[in-house]
């Protein structure tokens, strides 16, 4: 049993890291885009 979850660690692992990494990158860009189109219809103006 516990070798099971050895191997499942590393598959699972990697792939978690990587998506929270690309969320965190994506969250920035996302805030600034809400920012954006937020102040565009005070521009508008």
């Amino acid at each position: 049993m516990m070798e099971n979850w050895a191997n499942w660690i590393p598959e699972i692992g990697f792939p978690v890291v990587v998506t929270f990494y690309l969320l965190h990158r994506i969250e920035s860009k996302l805030d600034i885009l809400i920012e954006s189109i937020t102040a565009l219809p005070e521009k508008m103006r």
